[in-house]
């Protein structure tokens, strides 16, 4: 087994190595029966679920929004635990080689916008992608993380200094500053909404509190920061891994993905799909995301608005008018 010492990893950045060496604190679960009201609400209200940012109407009379996302994790996947195989290695790295080649074929064919929220590791191991991604002008870069990182188990000062870090260098790699942000897993920890607002962000997409975008408020303050919902009925990662006991065919994915849409397009709301070169950029697999934009198409001729999370983000700012993300 191929090892590489976290230490390894960090040692470009001393802030990050001195922030690892402070301890997590070790706190003791109480089950929530023995909680007193006062912990519940407390708990509850540290990152909730504010106004609806649903806008009275979509651009040019679109009936929905529709976000294409990408998590380009490939690589960090297998390094993020710190003991990578040869094997999960060349797995992963089929993402770039061969899996977001395919997915960029797609999206030119039928000229869809997508957003990529990559771990500036990932775009590290592998620049080229950021030339292959800015090739069309219709996409966009935002951060996931620098090496697809565990932030809920990290403390302030280090969850920090990663993602300082990463922003540097994907606005390096890609000359663009990235305005959005997607936690890896899809969590917070509880210093992640902070930090983001320090950060200056200007839209998150982690959380799943409704379909619509909302702002997200912290200890019952607005902030002024766009959440834009993701779901894991929308992402391909728990329902294409063969050796699950979750796994389902992908055409039986597609429809899922085609009911969710439709319902999103009756509601009038907002329709967002998470995928993964490493997953569905395989052959079996990108069949799911053909179909499905193969009936989007079909049911929602010009009356869908195909765009990037921030070009989404920022209509409903206005459209609301939200004003801008509020710092601490």
């Amino acid at each position: 087994m191929l090892r590489f010492p976290l230490a390894l990893l960090l040692a470009c950045c001393p802030a990050i190595l001195q922030a690892q060496a402070q301890p997590v604190p070790i706190t003791t679960a109480k089950p929530g029966w023995k909680w007193t009201m006062d912990s519940v609400h407390t708990v509850v209200n540290e990152v909730r679920a504010g106004r609806s940012l649903q806008p009275a109407a979509w651009p040019n009379g679109s009936r929905v929004a529709v976000l294409l996302s990408f998590d380009v994790d490939n690589e960090t996947i297998a390094i993020r635990y710190g003991e990578p195989t040869v094997g999960s290695l060349a797995e992963m790295q089929y993402g770039a080689r061969v899996g977001l080649p395919r997915i960029m074929r797609l999206l030119d064919k039928h000229e869809i916008p997508a957003s990529f929220f990559i771990p500036s590791v990932s775009l590290a191991i592998t620049p080229s992608m950021a030339d292959l991604i800015k090739k069309s002008g219709r996409h966009e870069f935002a951060v996931h993380g620098w090496i697809h990182e565990l932030n809920m188990t990290l403390p302030d000062s280090a969850e920090r200094a990663l993602l300082a870090k990463a922003v540097a260098e994907l606005t390096a790699l890609t000359g663009q500053k990235p305005t959005g942000y997607r936690a890896p897993s899809w969590n917070f920890s509880p210093n992640t909404l902070a930090i983001l607002r320090d950060m200056g962000f200007r839209y998150e997409s982690s959380l799943m509190a409704d379909d619509a975008p909302y702002e997200l408020v912290q200890r019952g303050q607005p902030t002024g920061l766009v959440e834009l919902p993701v779901q894991w009925i929308l992402d391909d990662a728990p329902l294409f891994d063969p050796r699950g006991e979750r796994y389902m065919n992908p055409r039986d994915v597609a429809r899922v993905w085609m009911d969710e849409f439709d319902k999103a397009y009756e509601e009038g709301t907002m329709f967002v799909l998470t995928l993964h070169p490493h997953v569905s950029g395989h052959r079996s697999r990108i069949v799911a995301l053909e179909l499905l934009i193969a009936h989007i198409q079909a049911k929602g001729a010009g009356k869908v608005w195909w765009a990037t999370h921030a070009e989404v983000a920022e209509y409903v700012r206005k459209a609301s008018k939200l004003g801008e993300p509020r710092a601490r």
